[in-house]
């Protein structure tokens, strides 16, 4: 069968939790992203976008998504050309960004680099993807 492999950090968090962090391309630069299997889309930070998008189209998305905290945050769909994620390469991809500075200023609290996105269920369920912590990798299954 074939897949993918993407590795992943494991990162403590705070000595009592942990955070998956993978890397991935959007649009041929590296980009950061926390792997949230509890995430419903895979979104991306709206201010960091712009280091990958010139002038990207945002759209504002019908309703609020919950973020992590339970708070309501406006979200945005936009259109990114391709995001790599190793050697899976996702091309004209509706992408949603919204604010994750909330993230950011957390991991920066406890001296962590910042993120990019949050890799979530769409890609996930998607590509069939299968974590292995033992590995320290993520397999995704292309579509045909």
């Amino acid at each position: 069968m074939n897949y993918i492999e993407l590795p992943i950090n494991i990162i403590s968090i705070e000595g009592d939790g942990f955070h998956l962090i993978a890397e991935g391309c959007i649009n041929g630069k590296t980009a950061r992203f926390v792997v949230d299997t509890g995430a419903s889309r895979t979104v991306f930070d709206k201010d960091k976008i712009l280091n990958y998008i010139n002038n990207p189209e945002f759209s504002e998305k019908e309703g609020l998504s919950a973020g992590i905290g339970g708070t309501d945050i406006s979200s945005f769909i936009f259109n990114i050309e391709e995001l790599c994620l190793g050697d899976l390469k996702i091309t004209d991809y509706q992408a949603v960004a919204m604010d994750l500075s909330n993230i950011n200023s957390s991991y920066a609290m406890i001296k962590l680099p910042p993120i990019d996105g949050v890799l979530g269920g769409d890609l996930l369920v998607k590509y069939k993807a299968v974590i292995s912590y033992r590995l320290k990798k993520i397999r995704l299954f292309p579509t045909k």
